[in-house]
């Protein structure tokens, strides 16, 4: 194998992971991410990772253009507007942009969330082959076309599965949930074939113009170049953004004042059942705490807490787990299950039983040191690749997070105590504000 193909092979994972760990790692020596941060001349926020052992580079742009700035009416925009940039751009057509990226081994995706819109690329570091996929790249992000045919077979795919969507007992269990949790707020609001067939070209190309500028993206890297390179490829890559504006103001999220429940039935046989609330935001002083204290409730999956009382203990149900998913206001605390429809009722039992326990009386010491030890030993595995670490690099810049975030992370997680996970749980989870969606289980049962 050539020195080229070996480095092809990389890019499309044929190479065993450990031969890429083993490489990867002697870069990353003395600090866990030296990270380097600077900004562009057009404003962008860079942060870099020199890793020079592979002949590759991994690069996204992150954008403050995320779903929250959707206009209710036209709920996807943000997504669409995403998707759409590869579909056209500069006289090139999807087919002719896909075959550029492909010619030279590059791979490149993209995605929209609420908080923020990406577009990545991994490509190899040679001369040619960086050049060429920047260049294609260059393309897309400063010259989309937003074809009208392509738009309007990317609305007819997406209209159609939102609607079988809205048959999936699941899909209705997350929308549901979101709803109830946020209300009005962005973070509340879903897509639906309506809002989707609302969309015209000339939204997306307002949306791209108002959105995509420098000054509201954050470039991360990390690869087989040189710093004065990535101030190069930053450069490049924001100076042909659009102007922009600056970001719209968005509404905050209000914390729930008391609980509620919605049974929606459905023919499943399972019912999917969730239970939550607004919790945590990135940065939050409470999030170490609260990260340690859910491995023990339910993020520890065989040895959690909800875990052993809901399947081990009674069968109740395949998996059960819980999670804080930060966002940049409160992003939310959940539990989720599916279980037998004739069970509905003693199942949600046992959660809420489990809850309250947890929250009342926090782990044991035991418990406290397992899950410290778990989460410092598996450290390792949070950066044990470059788009790993690329995704902590794009999170660190658009969250605001310091530059020794990952440095101090196993600190961190080695100095919580008993009190802090109990206080931040108390902070942050109350008992009596919490959402409850079931669907599958109709009605609930009598009391």
């Amino acid at each position: 194998m050539s020195p080229l193909q070996s480095a092809r092979a990389v890019l499309t994972g044929v190479m065993p992971v450990l031969a890429v760990l083993g490489a990867l790692w002697p870069s990353l020596a003395g600090a866990v991410l030296p990270i380097e941060h600077w900004k562009t001349s057009t404003g962008a926020r860079v942060y870099f990772v020199n890793a020079p052992s592979i002949p590759m580079l991994d690069l996204s742009l992150s954008f403050d253009a995320g779903g929250r700035y959707d206009p209710s009416a036209k709920d996807g925009l943000a997504s669409l507007t995403n998707s759409m940039l590869a579909k056209g751009a500069a006289g090139l057509d999807e087919n002719q942009i896909a075959e550029r990226f492909a010619n030279v081994g590059a791979l490149r995706s993209e995605g929209a969330g609420d908080d923020r819109a990406t577009v990545s690329l991994r490509t190899l570091s040679g001369q040619e082959e960086l050049g060429a996929s920047l260049e294609t790249l260059e393309i897309l992000l400063g010259r989309p076309s937003f074809p009208a045919p392509v738009l309007a077979r990317e609305k007819e795919r997406l209209i159609q599965a939102l609607r079988e969507g809205q048959t999936k007992p699941s899909a209705i269990a997350n929308r549901t949930f979101s709803a109830m949790l946020y209300g009005d707020h962005p973070y509340g609001r879903s897509a639906t074939p309506e809002t989707v067939a609302a969309i015209e070209r000339q939204d997306l190309l307002r949306f791209w113009q108002a959105n995509y500028g420098a000054s509201r993206a954050v470039v991360a890297m990390i690869g087989a170049i040189s710093r004065q390179q990535a101030e190069q490829i930053a450069e490049r890559l924001t100076r042909v953004l659009p102007v922009g504006e600056t970001a719209p103001s968005v509404p905050a999220v209000i914390s729930l004042k008391k609980s509620a429940e919605q049974r929606i039935e459905n023919p499943s046989t399972q019912s999917h059942i969730l239970i939550g609330a607004p919790a945590v935001a990135w940065g939050d002083p409470d999030q170490f705490a609260l990260l340690v204290g859910n491995y023990v409730l339910g993020g520890g999956g065989f040895v959690s807490r909800l875990y052993n009382e809901v399947r081990e203990k009674r069968g109740l149900a395949y998996s059960v787990y819980s999670y804080f998913s930060p966002s940049l206001q409160a992003g939310p605390f959940t539990v989720g299950l599916q279980t037998a429809r004739e069970q509905t009722d003693v199942a949600l039992g046992v959660v809420r039983e489990t809850l309250t326990r947890f929250l009342t009386e926090g782990p044991t010491e035991q418990e406290l040191a397992a899950a410290k030890a778990n989460q410092v030993g598996g450290f390792a595995l949070r950066i044990d690749s470059n788009r790993k670490i690329l995704n902590y690099l794009s999170a660190i810049g658009v969250y605001d997070l310091p530059l020794d975030y990952l440095d101090r992370w196993t600190e961190k997680v080695s100095a919580v105590t008993l009190e802090q996970v109990r206080a931040a749980f108390a902070r942050h989870v109350q008992l009596d504000a919490l959402v409850t969606v079931v669907v599958g289980a109709g009605t609930p049962a009598a009391k």
